[in-house]
C-alpha cells in the first residue's frame, strides 16, 4: 500500500468507529445532536469527495461519481437519513480504496518492466571508469558492465564473456551466454563476467527506450469496449441525474404530496446509478492483461490489439525467422561450367554486401575473407537476387526468376531447400542448395492455435515451392504460398482479408525486418522481436521478445480471457444496476441495497478484472 492508501484506510477505520458510536448514542430521531453526531464520521471520510465535487463544478466537470455521491448523501442528510448518508460515503470510500489498490497492483506489473531502465553507464576514458547518465554516452564509446549491473546501452562485446539475464525482456528464466563479438541489448542484467562493450546505438534509439515508449503509449490505444464505456459514462451520468430530478419532482406534483418519500427514492436512484464498476473495471482488465503479458515477454501496444487478437480466425506466417530459425546452411553445391570452389567464390563475393541470412550462409561456407577490391559493382534486384561485376565478369546470383529475367535456362534439381542460382557472363554456372532449420516450438505453436479456435493457418514465403511445401507439411499448415515478392505478400494478405468472416481478425506473424508492409496491413501484426529488433518494435502491434512462436497462442489466450472478463463485467454491472434502479424507483430498494448496487458491484467487477493479471501458459 502507498502512503496515500494507508491514510485513506486509517480514515475508513476512524469513520467506521465514529459511525457505530453515533448509532449507539441514545439521541432523539432527526435532532440536531443526532445530525451533529453523524456529521463527524461523514466529514472524516467524505471531505475530499465533497471538495472534488466542488472543484469539478468550478471547472465545468459536473457529472462525475463525486457529484453523484455528494448530491445523494447531502440529500439524505436533509431528509433525516443521517446514518445512511454517513454509511454511503464510508462504503463509497472503501470501494475507492479497493479500486486504488487493484489499479496499483496492475501498475506494478508495468513498473516492474520499467525497472529495466538503467541508471548509469560505466564509460572507459583514459583507462579510468566514469559513471555517466546513459543519455550522455556517444556512439562507439566503450562501456564496462560489471557483474550484477544492468546493460545500459545496445552494443557489441569487444572483450569478456558472461551470462546475461534477459527475463525482464523475454520472460525467460534461463540466462543467455555471450562472448566477444556478440550483440547485447539494454535492459538485460550481466550476471557473471566483466564485459567491455562498444556502443552501437544512442540511448534514445536503444532497445530499452523503445520498449518503455511502447508500454507507456499502450494506454492511449484503447479497445472498442473502453471507448464505449467512456462514451457511455459521458451521457449516462447526466441522464441519471435528470432522471433522479424528475423522479423527485414529477410524481409529487401529479399525485400530490409525498415529497420526502419521492426525494428519498431519487437519492437511492443516484447512489445506484454511479458507473464506477464499469469506468474502472473495463480499463483495469486491459491494463492488467498488458502488464501480465509483458512479464512473459509479450509486448502489446494497446487494448485495441488485444480485442482484435481475441477474434482471430486466420493466422498468416512468414517462414524465415518466424517458423524457422533463419540459420541457413549450405548443404549442396551443384556446378555446371566451373568447379565448386570457383562457384562458391563468385557467389560469396556477389552476396558479400547483403545482410540476408541466405547471403550470410554462402559467405560462411566460403570461409575466407572477401576481397572487395575485386568487386567493381554490386546491385540488389529486389525479390530476385544480386547483380555484381567481379574481376570484370558480370555475375548474377539469386532465385530462378532472376535467371529467367536474364534468359538463362536452369536445370531441374530434386533437392529440398533454397536454391541460389549463379550465372556468369550470360551462362549458367551452377547452384548452391541452402536449407533452413524449423524452430523446435513451431509445430506445437500451430497445433495450439488450432486447438484455440483458429480456423486457418497460412504461410507466405519467397522460397521455392518445394521447400515451402515441405515446411508446411511438417508443421501442419493449412495453406502455403511460395515464391512471393514483398509486394506479392501484401496482395495475398489483401485477398485473405476479403475472404475472412465479418467480425473476425487476420493476424500476420513476421520477423519485423522485411515484413513491415504486411505487419501494418493485417488486423494484428505480431513480430518476432529478435531480442529488441528496432523494425519489429516499430512495425508490429504485438512483439514477442524471445522469437518463440508458441507464445502466439499464449497471447491469444490472454486476449480472449480479457475480452471475456470485460463482457462479464459489463453485463453483470448493467444488469444489477438496471434491476436495483427499477426497485429504487418503485420504492422497494432502500439505501443499503443501493450501496451494494454501487460499491458491491464495483468490488466484484474489480476482483473479476484482476484475474487478467494472472497469466497461465
Amino acid at each position: 500500500m502507498t502512503k496515500k492508501q494507508k491514510n485513506v484506510l486509517i480514515r475508513i477505520i476512524v469513520a467506521g468507529v465514529l459511525l457505530v458510536t453515533a448509532a449507539l448514542l441514545p439521541l432523539e430521531e432527526k435532532s440536531l445532536l443526532r445530525l451533529a453526531a453523524f456529521l463527524v464520521p461523514y466529514f472524516v471520510i467524505g471531505y475530499d469527495v465533497l471538495w472534488k465535487a466542488v472543484r469539478g463544478i468550478i471547472h465545468g466537470q459536473v457529472f462525475d461519481e463525486n457529484f453523484l455521491m455528494c448530491v445523494a448523501t447531502v440529500g439524505a442528510l436533509f431528509v433525516g437519513e443521517y446514518p445512511e448518508a454517513s454509511a454511503v460515503m464510508l462504503f463509497y470510500q472503501t470501494g475507492e480504496l479497493f479500486q486504488s489498490v487493484a489499479v496499483g497492483r496492475s501498475r506494478k506489473s508495468i513498473s516492474d518492466l520499467m525497472d529495466i531502465c538503467p541508471e548509469y553507464a560505466n564509460v572507459e576514458r583514459d583507462d579510468q571508469l566514469e559513471e555517466v547518465d546513459p543519455e550522455e554516452v556517444e556512439l562507439d564509446s566503450i562501456i564496462v558492465i560489471k557483474p550484477g549491473e544492468k546493460i545500459p546501452l545496445d552494443g557489441v562485446i569487444i572483450e569478456g564473456s558472461s551470462s546475461v539475464d534477459t527475463a525482464a525482456l523475454t520472460g525467460e528464466s534461463l540466462p543467455r551466454s555471450v562472448k566477444a563479438g556478440d550483440e547485447v541489448i539494454s535492459g538485460c542484467i550481466n550476471q557473471s563476467g566483466l564485459l567491455k562493450v562498444k556502443v552501437t546505438k544512442e540511448y534514445e534509439d536503444s532497445t530499452v527506450t523503445k520498449i518503455l515508449e511502447l508500454v507507456e503509449n499502450s494506454a492511449t490505444k484503447k479497445a472498442k469496449s473502453e471507448n464505449f464505456i467512456t462514451r457511455f459514462a459521458r451521457y449516462y451520468t447526466p441522464s441519471v441525474v435528470i432522471a433522479a430530478a424528475v423522479l423527485a419532482v414529477l410524481p409529487p406534483l401529479i399525485l400530490g404530496g409525498g415529497w420526502a418519500d419521492w426525494i428519498h427514492r431519487a437519492l437511492i436512484f443516484l447512489v445506484i446509478s454511479c458507473p464506477c464498476a464499469l469506468v474502472i473495471s473495463v480499463p483495469l482488465s486491459f491494463f492488467g492483461s498488458i502488464g501480465g503479458a509483458s512479464k512473459r515477454g509479450i509486448l502489446v501496444k494497446g487494448g485495441n490489439y488485444l480485442e482484435a487478437l481475441a477474434n482471430a480466425e486466420t493466422v498468416v506466417f512468414d517462414k524465415t525467422g518466424t517458423l524457422t530459425k533463419g540459420s541457413f546452411e549450405v548443404t549442396r553445391i551443384h556446378t555446371n561450367s566451373m568447379n565448386e570452389d570457383e562457384l562458391l567464390d563468385l557467389a560469396a563475393h556477389a552476396e558479400s554486401y547483403s545482410d540476408h541470412p541466405i547471403a550470410k550462409s554462402v559467405c560462411a561456407k566460403f570461409g575466407k575473407e572477401v576481397d572487395h577490391g575485386r568487386i567493381t559493382s554490386d546491385e540488389e534486384i529486389s525479390g530476385h537476387g544480386i547483380r555484381a561485376v567481379i574481376d570484370g565478369r558480370e555475375v548474377f546470383a539469386g532465385n530462378k526468376k532472376l535467371m529467367e529475367q536474364q534468359s538463362v535456362s536452369v536445370p531441374e534439381c530434386g533437392c529440398r531447400g533454397t536454391m541460389v542460382h549463379v550465372a556468369a557472363d550470360g551462362g549458367y554456372a551452377g547452384h548452391i542448395v541452402i536449407s533452413d532449420v524449423v524452430k523446435e516450438t513451431s509445430a506445437e505453436a500451430i497445433k495450439s492455435l488450432k486447438e484455440n479456435g483458429v480456423k486457418q493457418t497460412v504461410m507466405l514465403t519467397g522460397d521455392a515451392k518445394s521447400t515451402a511445401e515441405e515446411v508446411a507439411n511438417t508443421l501442419g499448415l493449412d495453406k502455403v504460398y511460395a515464391e512471393l515478392l514483398p509486394a506479392d505478400k501484401v496482395d495475398k494478405v489483401e485477398e485473405l482479408l476479403k475472404e475472412k468472416q465479418e467480425g473476425s481478425s487476420l493476424v500476420f506473424v513476421g520477423d519485423g525486418i522485411n515484413d513491415a508492409p504486411v505487419l501494418t496491413r493485417a488486423d494484428v501484426g505480431i513480430a518476432m522481436g529478435s531480442l529488441g529488433s528496432d523494425a519489429a518494435i516499430e512495425a508490429a502491434d504485438i512483439v514477442l521478445m524471445d522469437d518463440d512462436p508458441a507464445k502466439i497462442s499464449l497471447a491469444m489466450k490472454i486476449a480472449r480471457k480479457t475480452v471475456r472478463i470485460v463482457r462479464e463485467n459489463i453485463v453483470f454491472a448493467l444488469g444489477v444496476k438496471a434491476l436495483v434502479l427499477v426497485l429504487g424507483a418503485l420504492g422497494i430498494a432502500n439505501m443499503w441495497l443501493a450501496v451494494f448496487a454501487d460499491v458491491g458491484v464495483s468490488v466484484i467487477a474489480i476482483l473479476n478484472a484482476m484475474r487478467t493479471m494472472k497469466i497461465r501458459s
